[in-house]
């Protein structure tokens, strides 16, 4: 494939825990624990609340509109500034002596003063709602064969709580890793190939393991891929851990790409368009034998004018553009089916609800 021709750029965020003696804002260690040895358990719900500008995240809005609890899992190896019920204590000053010695090794420009800032936090994986991040550097570079790239960022911020079990209603998370300190890495969109990309992540990687101060292990460091294409949109792919991974993730993300804008253009060339308004089509589906429908309690039906084989078309592997507009709907707690998919789910396409 031609990367240059249809415009791929590339940037990476690698986040790698740090090895201190103690968490980024308190003296707690920073090691994890059994999920069993769990001392305390407790409860939180996500409020949205004005901004000192009187805005409302709308993020947070939504989110808080799913109603779930947020469950956490505290030790005897765990305080209370992970259950936030305390402030912070001062920065971690190890961890910032660390994260000056990457920055250094990425030829990057250290600021003069380094502030805690504060970054909003939804998903409930930070019992403060926020995660507090430090900008540390700038303007670094890497080399690689296909030419340099920018190190725009590094930050040392503390690490989210860890998932351990999710419902629809709920979440778990385990407090052992909020607060272990970390760097976060950003480089410049300057990668043009997926091969170039798993390179740079490479040897951002074996730079951070050459001070000796990074943690090493499953988990502790992750990378997320940011990808676009010439008139595509921007896309980032988290949590990537395995760097075997990158090339086919990239490559995967561009075919995803191109086959919406091959749909984009269809759609315009049959001049299809959306219609605005939405049925409650429950009573139709009153006596339907669909053990999906049944489940969703109410349906509602929109029409998609010219969209006629079109959501059942295969954007990636195994993956169609009907799944891409169902995991949106999932999003609000709802499922999504199209008649592309009919006869399924237990209804057929001539009898709709008696199917």
């Amino acid at each position: 494939m031609d990367y240059e021709r249809i415009g791929l750029k590339v940037g990476l965020e690698i986040h790698q825990q740090l090895n201190t003696r103690r968490k980024l804002f308190c003296g707690c260690p920073t090691v994890l624990r059994e999920k069993e040895d769990a001392t305390l358990t407790f409860k939180r719900f996500l409020r949205v609340a004005r901004s000192e500008l009187g805005e409302v995240d709308e993020a947070a809005l939504e989110e808080e509109k799913k109603q779930r609890t947020f469950i956490y899992k505290a030790y005897d190896s765990t305080c209370l500034v992970e259950n936030d019920e305390e402030p912070p204590s001062e920065l971690n000053e190890e961890a910032l002596d660390i994260a000056l010695e990457i920055a250094l090794l990425l030829h990057m420009k250290p600021v003069e003063e380094v502030h805690t800032m504060r970054k909003i936090v939804i998903d409930g994986s930070n019992t403060s709602g926020f995660q507090r991040t430090a900008l540390v550097a700038t303007d670094g570079w890497i080399e690689s064969e296909e030419g340099i790239v920018g190190i725009e960022t590094l930050c040392l911020e503390e690490e989210a709580a860890q998932k351990i079990e999710e419902g629809e209603d709920a979440v778990v998370y385990s407090l052992d890793r909020l607060g272990i300190p970390l760097v976060e890495i950003s480089t410049a969109p300057d990668i043009k190939t997926p091969k170039q990309a798993r390179k740079i992540a490479e040897k951002i990687g074996m730079i951070l393991r050459s001070t000796g101060k990074v943690k090493r292990g499953i988990g502790t460091i992750r990378q997320d891929l940011n990808i676009s294409i010439k008139d595509g949109a921007r896309v980032e792919i988290k949590g990537v851990q395995d760097l075997r991974l990158i090339e086919k993730i990239v490559e995967n993300e561009v075919k995803r790409q191109l086959k919406l804008l091959e749909i984009r253009d269809e759609l315009r060339r049959r001049g299809a368009r959306v219609e605005r308004r939405v049925l409650d089509l429950s009573d139709i589906f009153a006596e339907t034998r669909s053990r999906v429908v049944k489940k969703q309690g109410k349906v509602f039906g929109a029409c998609l004018r010219g969209f006629g084989g079109i959501l059942g078309i295969e954007i990636s592997p195994e993956r169609r553009f009907g799944s891409e507009l169902a995991d949106h709907a999932k999003r609000f707690g709802v499922g999504l089916m199209h008649t592309d998919e009919l006869p399924a789910y237990g209804i057929s396409e001539e009898r709709g609800a008696k199917g």
